[in-house]
């Protein structure tokens, strides 16, 4: 399934903050963000409903995350 969230990630340096734990903590999953866009979206392909843990680690990391 691909889960999309609007983010307020607004750089590669941010990117490259968060990176490390997304690949720690969802190892099977594929990930990426779209700053040119107006929601900053974070897509992720996972076979499972990981979107409130996203939610709580980007919370965690002192980023917004909503699922759209």
């Amino acid at each position: 399934m691909v889960l999309v969230f609007k983010t307020n990630v607004d750089s590669i340096s941010k990117v490259n903050r968060i990176a490390p734990k997304l690949n720690r903590l969802f190892p099977r999953t594929k990930w990426n963000f779209d700053l040119e866009d107006c929601d900053r979206i974070l897509r992720l392909e996972s076979d499972n409903d990981i979107i409130k843990e996203i939610i709580l680690l980007m919370k965690v990391l002192g980023f917004k995350c909503e699922a759209l």
